[in-house]
């Protein structure tokens, strides 16, 4: 049976990740920054990719890496590529490594401190993907677009606000996390494919409608007050550089599916 070993299986992208394939009762590992045993059927071990310490040991049998550790700082997601890349160089045979990115990591320019500001994510995401395109090992890099349960927490810190400013001009095309992890699954059982077909939701929606709709389902009311982006990144993203290319692959719940679900109910 394959292993497969998840990095960041405790956060937004790892968790369904680690959920679908415990369900299909893969031979699964997940590297884990704090736990360290069995919880629930699934092996943690405890690694630091920041530094790399314990890594080689976490990866020592793995078959298969589903990369979905990251932090809020770009030095250090950079880090935690290069350390993982680093212990699977040294594994033998070497493992296959899937990694999830964003969409538009090579089309969304980041030229100054105010892209950077707003879209440095695009450009760490594009130096990890370049890092693992030069590694030697067998990859594959999935782009997916925003996930839904991200715009919540965008949608909870701007409601925060009096009035709310919305970019304007620009469209998004979020996704829902399951969706991801049936579709990383899938890339992690197969052979490499390199630059996978980008991944997005059914439904491509203007910025302002979102927060309208995450606005109705919090039970909330807020004036919204458009903001035109600025920069050669607010040109991109305003010419669509963030929606998934026209070969696709898309998932099935929509951003409405996601609400109706009553994701935050304490927010009501």
């Amino acid at each position: 049976m394959t292993r497969i070993l998840v990095t960041g299986g405790t956060g937004r992208a790892g968790r369904p990740v680690v959920a679908r394939l415990r369900d299909d009762g893969a031979d699964l590992r997940v590297l884990s920054h704090t736990r360290q045993g069995t919880v629930d059927g699934v092996e943690y071990v405890k690694a630091d990719l920041v530094t790399g310490a314990g890594a080689g040991d976490a990866l020592r049998g793995a078959d298969v890496i589903i990369h979905c550790a990251g932090t809020p700082s770009y030095r250090k997601d950079q880090a935690i590529t290069a350390n993982l890349i680093q212990a699977a160089r040294a594994a033998d045979p070497a493992p296959h490594l899937v990694k999830i990115s964003v969409v538009g990591a090579d089309r969304v320019p980041v030229a100054s401190l105010a892209d950077k500001a707003m879209f440095g994510y695009f450009a760490s995401m594009r130096v990890t993907e370049r890092a693992i395109e030069a590694s030697g090992l067998p990859w594959t890099i999935l782009r997916a677009t925003q996930f839904y349960d991200a715009l919540v927490l965008v949608g909870r810190a701007m409601a925060r606000l009096p009035v709310v400013p919305v970019a304007s001009g620009v469209r998004f095309q979020p996704v829902d996390t399951r969706d991801v992890a049936d579709r990383l699954t899938e890339l992690a059982l197969g052979a490499p494919a390199g630059m996978a077909p980008d991944f997005g939701g059914p439904v491509a929606y203007p910025m302002a409608e979102l927060l309208r709709g995450y606005l109705r389902a919090a039970g909330k009311w807020r004036p919204l007050v458009p903001v035109r982006p600025a920069g050669k990144a607010g040109r991109a993203v305003r010419g669509g550089a963030n929606l998934p290319g026209a070969d696709a692959t898309l998932g099935r719940r929509t951003w409405e599916d996601f609400l109706a679900e009553d994701a935050f109910p304490c927010e009501r």
